[in-house]
This record gives structure tokens, sequence and C-alpha cells, in this order.
């Protein structure tokens, strides 16, 4: 019996061990385009090495492992075409993930993972460690990373967006505010919902990149110096980019925005204190490292995030689950 569970949990742990391999394979498939190429169709190798700009022996490799991960198939005349898992890694197809891989498993944020022995050593971020620049500074130079950022925030939010808006009570809220909002996924599912709605969407000159619609402001400025005056905020997946300081810093410059009947809708994963509920948050865990390599920022208890909130003169009344991919609205008011 002993035999049996050791044998079990090596073969899990090798699991994780060597859990890099297919994350590489995924995020260079993405990379290459192979799934946007081959789409609905399928191609033989030598057209889809052509049209990838790739070494024919060398993707036929790559294919076979795709294959086995159930991402790529064959048909009987050799051609390759995606499975349905593997149609999620294509550009623009509700539920893709293939920006979400290419960040993830791209070069910068690859290398910071490999520093994080170093990082826990010294508390430092490894990001700045390996590209000499702070994570959103080094992306807002590079078009072609900040637009694979930006499209995979987007790609998280099309999924948790309807549970966001659901979760959140807008009324008498005839302005709201989406901080840090991207490309406007988000705002776009509340203006949907809220015909009566008008929105502004502010972030940096290089993270707004999308005018929603006719009802829609687009702002651009630096939330740590001030931000546009509204009814309501909504912030989702912005706190835990940044440590205690600055994340009381941009709470404070929505304070002082804000009017004495505002509110703000706090959007992020909330750890559990329970270490026996942890295993059920191994993504949410794994973010947590992820942003102490990329930005020097945390996932965070309920606590820890009222904390904040007191800290910028707010206060927390409501916590309500979004229901999809574990995110929780936190609504706070003036204090």
């Amino acid at each position: 019996m002993t035999a049996q569970v050791n044998a079990a949990e090596r073969e899990r742990v090798a699991g994780l061990v060597f859990g890099f391999f297919p994350a590489q394979v995924v995020q260079t498939l993405a990379r290459l385009g192979v799934p946007d190429t081959l789409g609905d169709s399928a191609l033989g190798l030598d057209a889809l090495a052509g049209r990838t700009g790739t070494h024919a022996d060398a993707l036929a490799r790559l294919l076979r492992v795709a294959t086995g991960l159930d991402l790529v198939t064959t048909t009987p005349e050799g051609a390759y075409a995606l499975t349905p898992a593997g149609q999620l890694l294509r550009t623009g197809v509700p539920g893709s993930i293939g920006n979400l891989a290419q960040l993830f498993c791209g070069d910068a944020v690859w290398r910071a993972w490999g520093e994080l022995e170093w990082s826990v050593r010294t508390g430092e971020v490894a990001f700045e460690k390996v590209t000499g620049r702070p994570a959103f500074a080094y992306m807002a130079d590079d078009p072609t990373l900040n637009a694979i950022f930006t499209e995979a925030m987007a790609e998280g939010t099309r999924m948790a967006a309807p549970g966001i808006v659901a979760a959140c009570d807008l009324t008498g809220v005839t302005t709201l505010a989406d901080i840090g909002g991207g490309n406007g996924t988000l705002l776009t599912a509340f203006l949907d919902a809220h015909p009566h709605l008008r929105g502004i969407l502010f972030d940096s000159p290089s993270g707004a990149t999308a005018i929603v619609d006719d009802r829609c402001e687009v702002v651009t400025g630096d939330f740590f110096v001030s931000v546009p005056a509204a009814d309501a905020y909504v912030l989702k997946s912005v706190i835990h980019d940044w440590d205690d300081e600055r994340s009381v810093a941009i709470l404070s410059r929505i304070r002082e925005a804000m009017p004495p009947h505002g509110v703000l809708f706090l959007v992020e994963p909330v750890l559990v204190d329970d270490p026996a509920a942890l295993p059920a948050q191994r993504m949410l865990l794994m973010s947590d490292l992820n942003m102490l390599v990329c930005t020097g920022g945390r996932e965070r208890t309920e606590s820890e995030f009222g904390a904040l909130l007191a800290a910028a003169g707010l206060r927390l009344t409501a916590v309500t689950s979004a229901q999809e991919r574990g995110y929780s609205v936190m609504r706070a008011e003036p204090a």
C-alpha cells in the first residue's frame, strides 16, 4: 500500500517538474501562428511550414507533441487540423487563451520565473532584474508585447464579465469609470447591460486601446496622480499588480475623485485564510508568485483588501462572488 501511494505521489510531483514542457509547446504553437493558420481547415506539413515560416521537420515534431496533447489531430490524408482544445489557441475565438499563453510563457515572464529563487531570497522583482525595467514600462515600449498583454487581459475578462456585471448593483449610477480598463472589454459589458449608463475608460496612453461606443469617453493618465470624476468606479485586476503603498495610492486617488454618494467595485480573486482550503486556489497561489517575480504585487485576503481600502479613506461594505474564474466583487464606499 505504501509503495503504491509513493508511486502515485512520485508521478504527481514529476508532473509538476515537467510542467514547463507542455507550457512551452502551447506558447510556441500560438507564437508561430499555427492555430490561426489552420483555423477551421486542415493543411499538409509543407503548406503549414511555409505559411508559418518554420522548419518542416522540426514543425512535424512539435505537431506530434501537440497531437499527443490533444491540441492537433491528423486527417486520413496526413494533414493537420485543430481539435476543439486547439481551437482555443486561435485569436479572437470565444474562450481563447492564445495571448495568455504568449504572455505568461513568453520571453520576459519566462525568464523572470527562472529567477524565482532570487526573488524569494531578496523580496525583489525578478522581471526588473532580467529586463532592467519595471514590467509595465517594459511592455509600453514594446508594441507587440503590449498588444499581447492587452488582449491576454481581455481574454480572461470576456469570460468573467457576465458574473462581474451581475454582481455590481448600479442603482442610481449614471457614470461608471473603469480604471485601468485596457481595451474596454469589461466596460462594454457594463454598457450593454445598462443602456442608461455612460462610461469612462481610463488607462495609461499605452493601455487605453479602444473606443467602446458613443456612450463612452476615453481618458488617459496616471492613476497614481489622478482619476476622472464619476458616480461609480470599477477596478479589476489592478490592485494585485502593486505593493501595499502603491495600492493605497491608487485607491486614494479614486477616493479623492469620488462624490459623497460614490461607490467603488474592486474586482479581484480573494485568498482564503484557511490553509486547508488552499488546494482549491492553486491558480491563485501561482498568480501570487507571478506578482512577486513580475510586478512586486501580491494576491490578498479579504481582511488585507479591507485594510488597503481603510487606509485610502474607504470602507468595505460587501463582498459578492462573481461566479466565473474565482473573482469577487468588493463594494467600497467613502468611510
